[in-house]
């Protein structure tokens, strides 16, 4: 006989957990389901170099500081909330889910354990949770490859010519890996560019948004934000004599991040020899692209990022997609699913620019609210990226109840104002 519960939650990483938390606030039965036999997600899995691309005090909440940016004290955050907040009762390990399910007003959630019944369903799988390689074409391969997520022991690029493949924040971490273990050669293959913060800074200082909050907080119109944005990104390119990987279109914070820099790949930058195309094949020991250009080499380093993996999903359309853009697309109210009842997403919310603890906070709290029926999450989809103050914004206006305890949107607004850069926002 199937578990009944008020609220599955599938995915043990840090939003399962704060949703677990907020779930119990609210007197919900609520289970999380983690298919690893840990807690941690996608951050128990990664190389212990991997790092957040925000301030790790952006990254805690209230009273769970955290050590460092990289894994190993990501990782340790994470568990914290388990033992903080007694959540271990209520959360199922060694569960992956094969099958989710709504029928006859439940969602039927199928793990190899049994069958667990819940009339609300939260997928906190995260929005990029299966690594993504290329399937290209490959010839009696004889080059090592590492996705940036299995790349254990990057000492291992010193006195080797390697190929970077990609151009988001992953490649530019494994570029700067390069830098640091002193690979003989660095290639650098690209489609297209990512917007960066040029900087020395490491990116533990560099990633704040508090910057980008305090002009929310003074009430900019998000035209003269991009342009402000715009303007100090181009002095940066120029600064640092990157203008050749300039972007082709201007920011634009409704669908663009902040990434920062990475200071030993833009410290190397004239000794990377990049090649602007796409992958066509892995032969022996070269890399082809497209155009036919050839280039020898001894690894070639996946820095392409990650899908969205819902497959699990038995209703079609849910389960054919496969990255964030288009989750939110099928999502309205920032993270409510428009194919099926009582379903939330709330990895599409955390993909802009914020406090990752804190969006997942008010995000769940406002679930729950919704849940309780003291809030009204609307079926309107947003055509762009809600980032903090905004999405704050937004949600105060569907959940009142919630907001106007702690002093509604104003509150939050002259709490980015008046918090100190070193100071971890409160939990909600």
């Amino acid at each position: 006989m199937a578990d009944r519960y008020d609220v599955t939650i599938i995915g043990g990483g840090l939003a399962g957990l704060i949703h677990l938390h907020y779930a119990n606030q609210a007197g919900l039965n609520a289970i999380v389901l983690e298919r690893a036999p840990a807690v941690g997600g996608l951050w128990r899995t990664l190389p212990a170099w991997q790092d957040i691309q925000i301030c790790p005090v952006d990254w805690t909440l209230g009273d769970l500081p955290m050590a460092g940016p990289y894994q190993p004290q990501v990782l340790a955050n994470i568990e914290s909330w388990v033992e903080r907040f007694q959540l271990l009762p209520r959360i199922r390990l060694n569960s992956p889910v094969t099958r989710a399910r709504h029928a006859d007003g439940l969602w039927q959630v199928e793990t190899p354990a049994g069958v667990f019944q819940a009339k609300h369903l939260i997928s906190a799988t995260g929005g990029q949770n299966r690594p993504l390689v290329p399937n290209v074409r490959r010839e009696d391969p004889m080059v090592q490859e590492w996705h940036s997520s299995a790349l254990r022991e990057p000492g291992v690029l010193r006195g080797k010519d390697i190929v970077v493949v990609g151009g988001g924040a992953s490649a530019l971490d494994l570029l700067d890996l390069c830098m640091e273990h002193e690979a003989s050669r660095v290639m650098w293959v690209h489609r297209g560019l990512r917007w960066f913060t040029p900087t020395q800074k490491s990116k533990s200082v560099a990633g704040s948004f508090r910057p980008y909050g305090k002009m929310q907080a003074s009430g900019l119109p998000v035209e003269k934000q991009n342009a402000l944005i715009g303007a100090d990104l181009h002095s940066r390119y120029a600064k640092f004599g990157i203008e050749a990987i300039l972007p082709d279109a201007p920011i634009d914070m409704r669908k663009d991040q902040l990434i920062p820099g990475r200071a030993r790949m833009l410290q190397g930058f004239t000794l990377i020899e990049r090649h602007p195309g796409t992958v066509a094949s892995i032969e022996r020991r070269h890399l082809v692209l497209a155009d036919g250009t050839r280039l020898a080499t001894d690894a070639v380093l996946w820095g392409t990022g990650y899908a969205t993996d819902l497959s699990f999903f038995e209703h079609p359309e849910i389960a054919a997609i496969q990255s964030v853009h288009a989750l939110m697309a099928r999502c309205a109210c920032i993270f409510r699913s428009l194919d099926a009842p009582n379903l939330y997403f709330p990895a599409v919310g955390l993909e802009g620019v914020g406090a990752t603890s804190l969006s997942s906070a008010l995000y769940a709290r406002s679930i729950m609210s919704h849940i309780q029926g003291k809030a009204m999450l609307d079926d309107t989809p947003v055509p762009h990226k809600l980032n903090h103050l905004d999405m704050v914004r937004h949600l105060a206006a569907r959940d009142p109840a919630s907001f106007a305890a702690a002093g509604g949107w104003e509150h939050y607004r002259d709490l980015t104002l008046r918090i100190s850069d070193d100071q971890a926002f409160p939990m909600p």
